[in-house]
Parts: structure tokens; C-alpha cells; sequence
């Protein structure tokens, strides 16, 4: 007779299954390559990849970068921090772009201790791509990045924190503002720069023509 090693054995105390030690070295072998495989996945969706998780339409047209036209300063102050940087123009920005000047902020104020970064915009546009020397048609191109829709006088980072100096915080902004396409201005936290409990209107109040 050929007798075969059972898999499972019973526990007296609680009577429940247990694997042989020939198994164990396998078992372990595979959750520790399963928890390597989660704790890279979370690396990656980290702050370098700035995207959506989801969107309803994949794809998206190009549009324009809005023009407040009606009088509107959502995003124009600070709301989080002490200090901040404001671009002068409409604009663009990818998330590589974002992602760089986080970067930077982070490195040049890593010696004030319990300082903090507030992003005050996202990338939520997906930008397409395709081939050069394509032909018409064969549809819409591949997602290539993500970028936002920064209209003008809008706050992009914000800097905050006990042991932030004004000048730490403004050669932060000074190396930041190269890696943007656009002017910029640094602000800092004031009666005229911190955000009201109450916006003003958004529109010029229609006055009739007598």
C-alpha cells in the first residue's frame, strides 16, 4: 500500500487546520512576494503619479484654459498656508510639471522642520497623443498624461509650518517658478491675501437701461 502524507492536521487545542511544515516554506515564499508586489503597486500610485482614479469618459477634448470673465477669485487666496504662488497667466500644467516643482519644494524646505505642502490644483485632463506622420482617421490618440486648467491670479502651492521662515519660503518659490511656463508671484498671508468667509459676487449686477 502506498500511504500519502495528509496536507492538513488538527490542532488539539482549537481544532483547526493547520498546513505541514514541507508546505510552509511555499506558503511563505508566495505571500511574501504578493505583499512585495502590493507595496510597489503603492509606491507608484503615490504623489509621482498624479492622475484621476476615475473618470466617466476616458478621453476628453482639448479645450480652452477658462477666462473668468464674470468676476470670479476661487483659488485666488491662501486658504491653507502662510505662504503661496500665484501665476500671472492662463495656463496648462501636466502633471509632470506638478509633480517636479513638488519635488523642489520639498527639497529646499526639508530643513524646516514640520512644514507642510498643500496642492491647490489638479490634473484631471487627459491629454492625447498620436504617431507623427499618421494618417486622418483611425480615431482619437492613446492617453499620453493628465494636466490642469490653471486660469489666471490662481494659487498653485501652498507653504505652512511653525519653523517656516518668509525667506525659506520664497527661494522655495523662487526655484519653483523656473520649472513653469508662465509669471508668477509669491504671496504671502494677509488681510487682503487670506481667503474670505464670504466671496464677493461673481457677476457685474445688471444695471437697466433708462
Amino acid at each position: 500500500m502506498i500511504f500519502i502524507k495528509p496536507l492538513f492536521s488538527r490542532i488539539s487545542n482549537f481544532g483547526l487546520p493547520r498546513f505541514e511544515t514541507s508546505s510552509n516554506s511555499i506558503i511563505k515564499t508566495t505571500l511574501s512576494s504578493k505583499l512585495t508586489s502590493i507595496l510597489q503597486t503603492t509606491q507608484k500610485q503615490s504623489f509621482q503619479t498624479l492622475q484621476p482614479k476615475f473618470r466617466k469618459y476616458k478621453k476628453a477634448q482639448k479645450g480652452t484654459v477658462p477666462v473668468r470673465t464674470g468676476g470670479s477669485t476661487k483659488g485666488n487666496y491662501l486658504a491653507f498656508g502662510e505662504y503661496g504662488i500665484r501665476v500671472k497667466h492662463g495656463c496648462r500644467l501636466s502633471a509632470k510639471i506638478l509633480t517636479s516643482i513638488y519635488a523642489t519644494l520639498r527639497l529646499k524646505i526639508k530643513s524646516a522642520k514640520n512644514s507642510k505642502i498643500y496642492l491647490r490644483v489638479f490634473p484631471d485632463i487627459p491629454v492625447t497623443s498620436k504617431g507623427s506622420e499618421a494618417r486622418m482617421g483611425k480615431g482619437k490618440g492613446a492617453v499620453e498624461y493628465f494636466a490642469a486648467r490653471v486660469p489666471k491670479d490662481k494659487i498653485l502651492f501652498e507653504l505652512g509650518g511653525i519653523n517656516l521662515t518668509s525667506g525659506l519660503a520664497r527661494d522655495a518659490f523662487r526655484v519653483a517658478s523656473h520649472k513653469l511656463p508662465v509669471r508668477t508671484e509669491f504671496v504671502v498671508l494677509n488681510e487682503k491675501t487670506k481667503q474670505p468667509e464670504v466671496f464677493p459676487p461673481t457677476h457685474i449686477p445688471f444695471i437697466q437701461a433708462k
